[in-house]
């Protein structure tokens, strides 16, 4: 079989492994190879999609120091790009007083790394965006750098730089076996074996095949998502300057986006979709979800209803307490892995630059102490599962 030595190889060119595969090219005299199971641009995964949201309001600091570093990350490949990939619009997390999901951790979170933001009670929501139909027990958060990561742009955006500083992109690519061997990773993909000294695992649903190679098996579900783009009779109230994106936090979750992409405002449920095989899955919009999304919409936010214009598919890899992995593989030295937990993509550039500092540095100067793959639920066969964030 023909071999092919490279510095590092990505494993997986959604969100995360496009931006690895970008940062791991910009280091200075190395050979980087990216290597993807279909084409690029697919719409099997997590990643593609017009928008998905990037907001700086999380229950954790560590997820909103982590969040910093993404806006600087981004702001970084538009730099070099001339490419605008985050469009902010403002974001409002609301819901309702002692629901589900507390929003007074976002705010202790968001005071403890010093990003401002308002606290909203339902009068001011009224107030600023009057398609807001909500009873006095509703309170809010509202953080103006919240916006739109316009995911198959930057996608795009990394994988075309990715190649401008070098590095060799192959899709239609699946791999057939990952090994580690004194110190060298083989990978075998499409009848060639592929050496090298660091390997950065991006695949998402497919991360447990990707780690079988190194004996390990975290305990993942991958689930069925869908979100729906709607033609309201009015589309004025929902641009995208006039409109912010949206959290609804309560048990289920929803969130929303303004008019970008397609003709009128999008929305879904949050992990509200049920368990499937990757390989085998359908594409048909599930109606019990599109049910439950029309009945919250026609509740609290009727005037962004219309006829459906479209209705996606994707899928979320969820860890049992929702947490991202983001670690260094145990056993080795230079590989590294990304799970992102279906909420990653505002993150996708900076866990990518973070693979690449793992790969090649063997450490990053983010804190992913909470995102370890030998923290003690990820070594439960049947773990507990709360999918709320």
């Amino acid at each position: 079989m023909e071999t092919r030595d490279y510095d590092y190889i990505v494993l997986g060119l959604g969100g995360i492994g496009s931006a690895a595969a970008y940062w791991l090219s910009k280091r200075q005299r190395v050979t980087v190879l990216g290597l993807e199971q279909f084409e690029l641009g697919h719409v099997r995964g997590e990643s593609q999609d017009h928008s998905r949201i990037i907001r700086l309001s999380y229950h954790m600091p560590e997820y909103v120091r982590l969040a910093k570093r993404s806006y600087e990350t981004w702001a970084a490949v538009e730099a070099e790009s001339g490419e605008q990939l985050v469009l902010k619009t403002g974001g409002l997390d609301l819901g309702p007083r002692g629901g589900a999901i507390d929003l007074s951790t976002y705010a202790d979170s968001m005071r403890a790394c010093g990003v401002p933001f308002e606290e909203l009670d339902a009068a001011e929501i009224r107030r600023r965006w009057p398609v807001w139909h909500v009873g006095d027990d509703i309170h809010g958060l509202f953080q103006a750098e919240s916006g739109i990561a316009k995911a198959a742009r930057a996608n795009a955006t990394h994988q075309r730089f990715a190649r401008e500083h070098g590095a060799i992109l192959r899709d239609r690519s699946p791999v057939d076996s990952v090994t580690y061997e004194g110190g060298e990773f083989g990978v075998t993909a499409g009848g060639v074996r592929y050496r090298s000294k660091g390997l950065a695992i991006a695949a998402g649903p497919w991360s447990n095949r990707a780690l079988s190679g190194f004996g390990i098996k975290l305990p993942l579900e991958v689930t069925k998502e869908q979100v729906t783009y709607f033609a309201p009779a009015d589309l004025k109230p929902f641009a995208p300057d006039r409109f912010p994106v949206w959290i609804w936090m309560d048990d289920p979750s929803f969130y929303g986006f303004p008019t970008f992409g397609e003709a009128g405002p999008k929305a879904a449920q949050d992990a509200g979709g049920t368990p499937v095989d990757p390989d085998t899955r359908s594409f048909e919009p599930d109606p019990e979800n599109s049910a439950r999304l029309r009945a919250f919409l026609e509740r609290y936010l009727p005037s962004a209803l219309g006829p459906e214009i479209l209705t996606k598919t994707c899928l979320y890899t969820l860890t049992p307490d929702r947490d991202f992995v983001v670690d260094r593989v145990p056993g080795t030295e230079r590989a590294a892995v990304a799970i992102g937990a279906g909420h990653a993509f505002k993150f996708a550039s900076v866990l990518g630059r973070i693979l690449a500092e793992l790969v090649a540095d063997g450490a990053t100067p983010s804190d992913i102490s909470l995102f370890s793959i030998e923290r003690d639920i990820l070594k439960q066969a049947n773990p507990p599962k709360n999918y709320m964030v």
